[in-house]
């Protein structure tokens, strides 16, 4: 099992539209590519919140190829639409990891 792993910083005031986003179009693009077969959406605890929440988005995949896809031919259109819409107003780091 591989995870695909986006760590979101969101400003306080883009947080509801920005999680409206997520929620409605992205994560479900995303899944959609049939390379994901599930998510989890968490919001980081004990953090220093005072420019806006963070978040974690785990998405799961069978292997290591329907990541590297994924990455090959959807990942810069899907982030990308993520820019368009709320430009600065989030940073986002990924990370891969794999179950053992």
């Amino acid at each position: 099992m591989i995870i695909y792993n986006v760590t979101a910083k969101v400003a306080t005031d883009s947080h509801s539209a920005w999680l409206q986003w997520m929620r409605e179009e992205h994560i479900p693009a995303i899944l959609s590519t049939g390379l994901f077969s599930d998510y989890r959406m968490c919001r980081l605890l004990e953090q220093d919140d005072a420019e806006g929440p963070t978040y974690v988005i785990q998405f799961f995949t069978s292997s290591l190829e329907h990541y590297q896809t994924f990455q090959a031919v959807q990942a810069n259109a899907l982030r990308q639409r993520g820019y368009d819409l709320f430009g600065d107003r989030f940073v986002a780091f990924h990370t891969v990891m794999e179950v053992i």
